[in-house]
Formats: C-alpha cells, structure tokens, sequence
C-alpha cells in the first residue's frame, strides 16, 4: 500500500471549488460523466459512472472532504482527504490519498493529476 500527496491551485473561491467536489450537477460539467454525491456522512458516492466509487466520510464546508474509495478484495481502507485552503490566486488544494493499493499507484496518481484537478484546473480556467 502507497500513499499520495499533493497540493493544486485553482483559479475559485473555495466555496466554488467545494461545490464543484460535492454537487452533483457541477461534477457532471467538470467530468463530463455522470456522479452521484451527497454531503451526509456515511452515504455512498460514484463519480465517471461509476469508475470511482466509495463512502463519504466527513465534511466541512468550503474547506475538508474525507471519502473512502473501494478498492476491492484490500485489507485497509483507502482514504482521500481533499483540504481547500482560501489564496490570493483561488484556491491551494490539499490532497492525501492513502492506503494506495501497490498494483493501482500510478494511474491512481495519473488521474488524480489528469482526469480529477486537471480536468478542474482547465474548468475554471474557461
């Protein structure tokens, strides 16, 4: 098991950017897929139509997500935590990504620098 840390700017308010990670509608635009997603604590969630799916964990508006991702047949729950940090230029984003199952490091790391806050930088860029 490996872990992932990094942090991103985004050109948004915090605000913008929690909204654009917890409602549904906003992740559809970003992503280009479907998402199911709440705010409420032990609810399950599926983003890219259901590439990513997990339970969400703990939140505090405008500034922390918690989730559980489900890597299937893993002894250790793999946690994301997303921190959103208020900056001169938007937002500096806080990523941990623990508990990484070996096997699926690197395109959990691609896509976390492509696909998730590549795609989210380009949207807020527009």
């Amino acid at each position: 098991m490996k872990d992932y840390k990094k942090y991103y700017m985004l050109n948004a308010k915090p605000e913008m950017v929690y909204k654009a990670l917890t409602d549904p509608n906003v992740i559809e635009l970003w992503t280009g897929d479907t998402a199911e997603m709440t705010t409420e604590p032990g609810s399950e969630f599926s983003l890219w139509g259901g590439d990513i799916c997990g339970k969400n964990i703990d939140f505090i508006e405008n500034k922390k997500i918690v989730q559980q991702w489900y890597f299937e047949g893993e002894p250790e729950e793999s946690i994301v935590t997303i921190k959103l940090h208020e900056d001169k230029h938007g937002t500096s984003v806080e990523l941990r990504h623990i508990n990484i199952p070996d096997a699926e490091y690197e395109s959990i790391s691609e896509g976390w620098d492509e696909f998730y806050f590549g795609n989210l930088i380009e949207f807020y860029e527009n």
